[in-house]
């Protein structure tokens, strides 16, 4: 099914290298949704590298029900898409995003089912480990994610864009943990994610205890983002090009890196260090090693050299 959701878009925008105007037109989808989901338009604006764009920009892109599910899908798809080895995250309109939907999910958060305490709490932690899947299918896509960032990111975004490897932003974009100041605590990843990210304990509690705002620079300067970019024709051309690095690089080396970054950051040294013996002890065993290092010593790209699918 995914093959034949982003197929179109390859054939479309494959070829030359796309000057920054391009790059936003061809990853902007006008058009809409891609079928079948309805809050997400996928594309593929570059051999190797598949663009999952937001798409409800009347609403500002909140996050409604079927967001929650379709993020699930969608990853779980691309985890298995052997044509694609690095995804870009972006949002559509004027902002990434506003943040959970919080009048399309009432329902579910304010008037949860069932008859008695215990089983009224079993479906509201069923609720919120549903949504915590949203995003942790994303931390767990061995493909390299990227998340290109514009205007605002409020709420739930900023536990969307702390799952993600690769955070880039515009110089107007600006974040917000904002859910103490609607009487709740981050449940979906934040509290978790973001004091790993930054590595500032003192300043994690200042972000989720106040809500208040942290600008671009700051948040390049905190480590959140790596890049600020000036607007965001620079900010799609610049995550494109650096999505097309990442898959011109051997796949078994890219995902391998991923995955024993993840388990790095919550294992100890010593963990870590075992962990990728074993992982290696096999993988050291593919032919993408000395096709790369014939590359190196050729002082060729690795983006030459013809990787088979992973």
């Amino acid at each position: 099914m995914f093959s034949g959701v982003i197929r179109p878009a390859l054939i479309r925008y494959s070829g030359s290298r796309l000057s920054s105007p391009a790059v936003l037109r061809a990853m902007s989808s006008s058009a809409g949704p891609t079928p079948p989901y309805t809050t997400l338009a996928v594309s593929r604006p570059a051999p190797a590298v598949t663009h999952v764009e937001i798409h409800r920009p009347d609403k500002r892109n909140a996050m409604n029900k079927a967001f929650w599910r379709e993020m699930v899908e969608c990853f779980s798809e691309i985890s298995e898409d052997q044509d694609c080895r690095a995804v870009v995250v972006s949002g559509a309109g004027k902002t990434f995003t506003a943040g959970i939907d919080i009048v399309d999910l009432a329902g579910e958060v304010l008037q949860p089912r069932g008859d008695d305490t215990a089983r009224i709490s079993y479906n509201i932690r069923k609720t919120i480990t549903h949504f915590q899947e949203s995003f942790s299918a994303i931390e767990r896509c061995p493909k390299p994610v990227l998340v290109a960032i514009h205007g605002a990111c409020v709420g739930g975004g900023v536990d969307l864009i702390t799952a993600c490897d690769i955070r880039l932003c515009t110089q107007d974009a600006w974040f917000q943990v904002k859910e103490v100041d609607i009487g709740l605590a981050a449940d979906v990843g934040t509290l978790q994610r973001l004091p790993k990210v930054i590595g500032s304990r003192s300043l994690v509690n200042e972000l989720a205890l106040t809500a208040r705002k942290m600008y671009a620079d700051e948040a390049k300067s905190s480590g959140l983002v790596s890049r600020v970019f000036q607007h965001k024709a620079a900010l799609m051309a610049g995550a494109l090009e650096m999505a097309e690095e990442i898959a011109g690089r051997s796949p078994v080396a890219v995902q391998g890196t991923k995955i024993n970054l993840l388990y790095s950051r919550d294992h100890s040294v010593e963990e870590g260090l075992q962990f990728m013996a074993a992982w290696n002890m096999s993988m050291l065993q593919t032919a993408d090693l000395m096709k790369s290092a014939q590359a190196s010593m050729e002082k060729k790209s690795p983006r030459t050299v013809a990787f088979a699918k992973l």
